[in-house]
């Protein structure tokens, strides 16, 4: 993973929420830290089947 593309990323967001928050526009994320735990462990629970590569190809299973 890039570190640059990482600190772009934080950047991008930090002006995104700085502009919703100055024009007084709700955030499309979770306003409390609850619920960003909750994003985040979403992303780390994928990425633990992603190493252990384990899953199932839903559309194999449904024939499509």
């Amino acid at each position: 993973m890039s570190t640059q593309i990482t600190v772009l990323a934080l950047l991008t967001g930090l002006l995104t929420g700085a502009l919703f928050r100055f024009f007084n526009v709700p955030i499309p994320a979770p306003p409390e830290l609850p619920g960003i735990m909750g994003i985040v462990g979403i992303y780390v629970g994928y990425r633990i089947i992603e190493y252990f590569d384990i899953g199932v190809d839903l559309l194999e299973v449904l024939g499509l």
